[in-house]
């Protein structure tokens, strides 16, 4: 199956999508943040990033879901900075120290090319949020480079409804976090406190465009909605809330479940983030997942 961004750029629209999302941040207003600045003009806002994609590494990567990574790997392409500011982030040399090299559009698209060449099954935008017309950009030079494979948006989940319905067909498969359910917590741990609200917005129409997450003969994901979510101890994130929304938005939603939280960055600021969640808070919320009826969980240890 041929990825639905071949199709927008045969059409033209790949284009259309390009330009409108330039206007879109003449005042920027890509994600929920809306921070009006105008990045054209070399302003910035919270992300911290202009026009130009700034990458801290881009590799064959082994580590992703095994739908994503299968025997070749997933083409990984790390964006420096994010919309949100996590005080326990892992990565937060990339995400909050600013890690990486300023790279032209061509550039951008040779590393998407380089990915493919290597085998990968696709290529896979960590942290794309912010530098969504940047893809773009890359994919109209890449595309008539002979790109091939899906697209994953690997997102922190506090995306823009509307930028997510701007850009359908860009991206075949979404793979999201939904990181908290609880607005104060949102607020105190992100900075976001329309976390919950923007994150199911965008959920909702990720779902609508790709659907439940489809898997080829190879085990392969072709295309479809992965949602991933960190087990916080003392259920800081109301993990049960977050699993009762994604079982109502489909009963096939594929969740990976993960109990990969540590004590990282500011995280100690903060007393219930100082330790890892127990055996025994991780497995209740398998059991919330299970009761739900989610039937596609995947966990991650």
């Amino acid at each position: 199956m041929e990825p639905s961004f071949i199709r927008l750029y045969e059409t033209g629209r790949l284009a259309e999508i390009e330009a409108a999302l330039r206007e879109r941040m003449a005042r920027c207003e890509l994600c929920p943040h809306r921070c009006m600045a105008e990045r054209a003009a070399g302003k910035t806002g919270k992300c911290r990033s202009g026009m130009l994609p700034v990458v801290s590494s881009f590799n064959q990567h082994f580590g992703e879901e095994s739908c994503l990574a299968g025997r070749h790997g997933s083409g990984t392409i790390f964006m420096t900075h994010c919309n949100l500011f996590c005080i326990f982030c892992q990565n937060y040399d990339i995400s909050h120290l600013g890690h990486g090299d300023e790279v032209s559009y061509e550039e951008f698209a040779s590393m998407m090319l380089a990915l493919q060449a290597r085998g990968c099954h696709n290529i896979n935008i960590v942290t794309p949020t912010h530098m969504v017309y940047a893809v773009v950009r890359a994919l109209l030079v890449a595309v008539p480079g002979g790109l091939r494979v899906p697209l994953v948006y690997n997102s922190g989940g506090y995306d823009s409804a509307d930028t997510i319905r701007l850009i359908e067909g860009v991206f075949d498969i979404y793979m999201p976090d939904f990181k908290y359910m609880d607005t104060d917590t949102a607020k105190r741990l992100s900075g976001a406190d329309d976390y919950p609200l923007r994150a199911m917005e965008a959920l909702r129409e990720m779902h609508r465009q790709v659907g439940d997450l489809e898997i080829d003969g190879r085990g392969i994901a072709r295309r479809g909605l992965l949602v991933r979510h960190l087990v916080l101890p003392n259920n800081l994130a109301a993990t049960d809330r977050v699993i009762g929304f994604l079982a109502s938005l489909s009963k096939n939603t594929y969740l990976n479940l993960m109990d990969q939280y540590r004590p990282e960055y500011r995280a100690r600021e903060c007393a219930d983030l100082r330790r890892r969640a127990t055996i025994a808070e991780f497995d209740e919320a398998v059991e919330w997942a299970r009761r739900a009826g989610l039937s596609r969980l995947d966990k991650w240890r």
